[in-house]
C-alpha cells in the first residue's frame, strides 16, 4: 500500500509530499454525473454500491494518495429523527428543523451498525479494492447543530447563535447528544476499515474566539479525547478558522486542516510543529493557467519546507466546474517538486 498519507498524518519521513482533495468523487468527474444523472445523492449514498464506485473514480482517474468514503456528513441526522431531503438548486433542507426544548429532546439515539450500516458497507467495499488508506469522516458538532437549526445552509447563522446566547443549557444539551452520536458513528466507520477519520466543522469559521471557547471548545475537547483512543489518525478541519486555530489544536487532532485564508507556514508556526497539517491551496486556483497553478504550488510546498507531516490539500472542496487536467497538474506538481525538495536534505 502506499502509506504516504498516513506517514504524513504520524509526522514521519516521506519520499513525497502526499495529496488528497476534499470533495474529490464530485461532479468535476464525468463518470459521477452520468451516476448522479440516474440517482439522487441520498440514493447513492445509501447504496454500498454505488458509493463504492463513486468513491473510486477519482483513485482510478488520479494518482491521489488517499481516498475519502463518499457519503454526507449530514446522513446521521435522519435515524436522529430529522426530515433531510436535498433539494436541487438549494442544497440540504431540514423540514423540522430544531427551535425549542421539546425538540431537542425528542432526538432519538443513533446505532450506526442500524441505521448507518450502508456506510460501513461501503467502506469494507471500498478498502478491499484500494491501495491506498481510506479516510472516513463525520461533520463536527457546531457544524451539524447549524444545520438542524437552521434547517439549510445560512448566511447569518441566526436561529443557531439565539440558542447558543438565549438557550445555553438546550444548546449544551444538543452538543452533548451529537457528540455521543459522532463519536459512535466514527467508532463504527474505524471498525469497518477506515484508516483515519476526520472531523468537518464547515461552519465553525462564523464564530468569534470567545463564542468558540465557551459553545463548542468543551465539547469538541471530549469529542477529540475518545477520537484518540481510536487507534487512527484523526483530521481536525474548519473553514475560516485563523483566529482559532489555537483553540483547534487544544481541542485535538493529529492533523489540522487550513483553509486558504491563512498562510501555510504561519499557521504552522502558530499551531507549533508538533501537529501535522493539511492545505491550503484555493480551490479556485484550479481554474487558472497551469504555469499559475504550478507556481501556487510550489509557494506552499516552499513554506511547508521539509518539516514532515505536511498533506497537501484544498483549502475546501474541490468546485464541481474544475478542469480535470487541472487536477492532475496539481497531483503531479505536488509529487514531483516535493520529492526534489525532500531529496535535498
Amino acid at each position: 500500500m502506499n502509506d504516504r498519507f498516513l506517514r504524513a498524518c504520524r509526522r514521519e519521513p516521506v519520499d513525497a509530499t502526499p495529496v488528497w482533495f476534499m470533495r474529490q468523487a464530485g461532479r468535476y468527474m464525468k463518470a459521477f454525473r452520468d451516476i448522479r444523472a440516474k440517482h439522487s445523492l441520498l440514493t447513492v449514498c445509501k447504496t454500498p454500491d454505488l458509493a463504492t464506485e463513486v468513491t473510486l473514480q477519482p483513485i482510478e482517474r488520479f494518482d491521489f494518495d488517499a481516498s475519502i468514503i463518499f457519503a454526507d456528513i449530514l446522513l446521521p441526522l435522519e435515524p436522529m429523527g430529522l426530515n433531510l431531503e436535498f433539494v436541487k438548486g438549494e442544497g440540504p433542507v431540514i423540514h423540522n428543523p430544531l427551535r425549542d426544548k421539546k425538540d431537542i429532546e425528542a432526538l432519538k439515539p443513533v446505532e450506526p451498525e442500524e441505521s448507518l450500516a450502508f456506510v460501513l458497507q461501503s467502506i469494507r467495499q471500498v478498502r478491499a479494492a484500494l491501495n491506498v488508506p481510506l479516510i472516513g469522516f463525520s461533520g463536527a458538532p457546531f457544524t451539524l447543530a447549524s444545520y438542524m437549526i437552521e434547517g439549510s445552509s445560512s448566511r447569518n447563522y441566526l436561529h443557531t447563535k439565539k440558542m447558543m446566547y438565549g438557550a445555553p443549557e438546550l444548546w449544551t444539551q444538543l452538543m452533548s447528544k451529537l457528540g455521543r452520536v459522532i463519536a459512535d458513528y466514527l467508532a463504527a466507520q474505524v471498525k469497518a476499515g477506515a484508516q483515519a477519520i476526520q472531523i468537518f466543522d464547515s461552519w465553525i469559521g462564523t464564530l468569534s474566539p470567545g463564542d468558540y471557547r465557551r459553545y463548542v471548545f468543551p465539547h469538541m475537547k471530549q469529542l477529540m479525547t475518545e477520537l484518540h483512543t481510536f487507534g487512527v489518525p484523526v483530521l481536525h478541519f474548519g473553514t475560516g478558522t485563523s483566529t482559532l486555530l489555537d483553540q483547534q489544536k487544544e481541542a485535538g487532532g493529529d492533523v489540522i486542516g487550513l483553509d486558504w485564508r491563512v498562510e501555510l507556514d504561519e499557521a504552522w508556526n502558530r499551531l507549533g510543529h508538533d501537529v501535522a497539517v493539511q492545505g491550503n491551496l484555493d480551490p479556485l486556483t484550479l481554474f487558472a493557467p497551469i504555469p499559475e497553478i504550478e507556481k501556487r504550488v510550489d509557494n506552499i510546498l516552499k513554506r511547508a519546507g521539509k518539516r514532515p507531516g505536511h498533506i497537501f490539500n484544498l483549502g475546501h472542496g474541490i468546485l464541481p466546474e474544475t478542469p480535470l487536467e487541472a487536477v492532475e497538474a496539481v497531483i503531479d506538481r505536488v509529487h514531483q517538486k516535493s520529492a526534489a525538495i525532500l531529496a535535498e536534505q
